[in-house]
């Protein structure tokens, strides 16, 4: 009788461990579950976030890359000259100031240095102030040239036109210059002609 109640305790014993190491297997699963959901989560919100962050990198590029095509059309739009501005007035004046400028520094120069009335340093004078002058005008033609070609800069129309009209006053000022300066060694000139003829008159009369 002992003997069958001690084996019957074997019995009891060894179910009781094997049902302690099955509760603690289950446990250890439904652990292993909770965590894989999880781990789940995680990486669905992971994702989710990088399907955001990816999607709002290409709206930006797409945004950027359009923006950046405005961009460029408004830039080559502003290579080319309108007909508008080719037509400005102020460019067939800008050629005529600058001939004339020429015309009246050339034949200025040849009447000063013919007439005998002027030293030598002063001629070099002229001639350095006249040649200062032609190189400048020929800057503003090429200036203008510049503006009204299609393909050198970009510019507005009215930056164009501007500019023009900036061409257009200093060459209208340096040949206002050139014409106050022909004009005081004009004076000059005659003056020295008149002092010479009444020298020459005195010493006739003098009999020199």
């Amino acid at each position: 009788m002992k003997k069958h109640i001690m084996i019957l305790w074997a019995i009891l014993f060894s179910f009781s461990g094997q049902v302690v190491a099955q509760s603690t297997e289950i446990q250890q699963l439904l652990l292993n579950v909770e965590k894989l959901a999880q781990l789940k989560k995680i990486l669905s919100n992971m994702k989710k976030g990088y399907e955001i962050v990816s999607t709002g990198y290409n709206t930006i590029k797409d945004i950027s890359k359009g923006n950046f095509d405005i961009h460029q059309d408004f830039l080559d739009g502003l290579i080319q000259v309108s007909p508008t501005v080719k037509k400005y007035k102020r460019i067939a004046e800008i050629i005529a100031y600058q001939t004339q400028l020429v015309k009246e520094y050339k034949s200025a120069f040849r009447r000063f240095d013919a007439s005998n009335l002027f030293n030598t340093n002063e001629i070099r004078y002229m001639d350095n102030v006249y040649t200062n002058l032609f190189n400048k005008s020929l800057q503003n033609l090429e200036e203008v040239t510049m503006v009204i070609t299609a393909g050198k800069l970009r510019m507005s129309d009215d930056e164009r036109i501007n500019a023009i009209d900036r061409i257009y006053n200093d060459l209208a000022d340096k040949l206002v210059f050139l014409r106050i300066f022909n004009k005081e060694n004009n004076v000059l000139a005659v003056q020295r002609g008149r002092e010479m003829v009444d020298t020459k008159v005195s010493k006739k009369l003098n009999g020199l």
